[in-house]
């Protein structure tokens, strides 16, 4: 009688991990960054500094970035519908209300907006631990589309609108929007604005820059993200489809 051989699986060992890989898990920055830690000699595994790129993070192992331990997080992708009167920062020094203290519950893991969204303009954000999709989302070079409504004070008028497209020269250099239409074509006072520059306070700026006062700035879109379902102030955990999407985007 022959008897079958007995397989026996071998525990599998724990998998070590690249040091700017490991830097990025943490959420304190993009890899890209992580390389940049390691080049400067601020990274120490176990007590000992490195500044080899290619090095190898264990199980167990103790990793410092400027003197205070990181570890290796869990992932977490939160969309929050930003109300007025929010800060987009982790703290302030003033006590006011950021968009973490709208979201304190939601984990423990250290997360961060992505991008910013000035204190009264409301709309979709992105809160996360993942440094590397925050950098993708925030560099210039991937052309992120945001859709923003705007409500003015003024009349827009289709000159203004025709001059938003082919640029306004600002003390920054030249912006344009990449697309802008009447919400409304019964009102010249509701204007939807598609652009892909991440500049600081752009929208308000260029409208400013035509002497429009926006009453109200709601970004609607950001990266195929929305606020659909979610009220003011509310928040929700990504799905994983939806984090896979987002990962993807060109």
């Amino acid at each position: 009688m022959n008897r079958k051989p007995i397989s026996i699986n071998k525990p599998s060992r724990p998998e070590k991990i690249r040091l700017n890989r490991y830097i990025a898990s943490s959420g304190i920055c993009s890899r890209r960054d992580a390389d940049e830690l390691i080049s400067r000699g601020v990274v120490e595994i176990n007590g000992i500094k490195t500044t080899e790129l290619g090095t190898q993070v264990n199980p167990g192992d103790t990793v410092k970035v400027n003197g205070k331990t990181i570890k290796n997080e869990r992932k977490i992708y939160i969309i929050l519908n930003k109300p007025k009167d929010t800060l987009t920062t982790t703290d302030d020094p003033e006590g006011r209300r950021t968009v973490l203290d709208l979201v304190q519950n939601a984990t423990n893991e250290r997360i961060f907006p992505v991008g910013r969204l000035d204190r009264n303009t409301t709309g979709v954000l992105l809160l996360t631990n993942d440094g590397d999709l925050a950098s993708k989302l925030t560099h210039p070079k991937y052309k992120v589309k945001k859709i923003y409504e705007v409500r003015t004070a003024q009349n827009v008028t289709e000159d203004m609108l025709t001059t938003m497209v082919k640029g306004i020269e600002l003390e920054d250099g030249l912006m344009q929007v990449d697309a802008i239409s009447y919400i409304d074509p019964a009102s010249k006072k509701d204007v939807s604005v598609e652009i892909h520059s991440g500049k600081n306070r752009i929208v308000r700026r260029m409208f400013e820059h035509l002497g429009i006062e926006i009453i109200k700035l709601d970004r609607v879109y950001f990266a195929g993200l929305t606020k659909k379902t979610l009220a003011r102030g509310k928040w929700r955990f990504m799905s994983p489809k939806e984090v896979g999407w987002l990962k993807m985007h060109k």
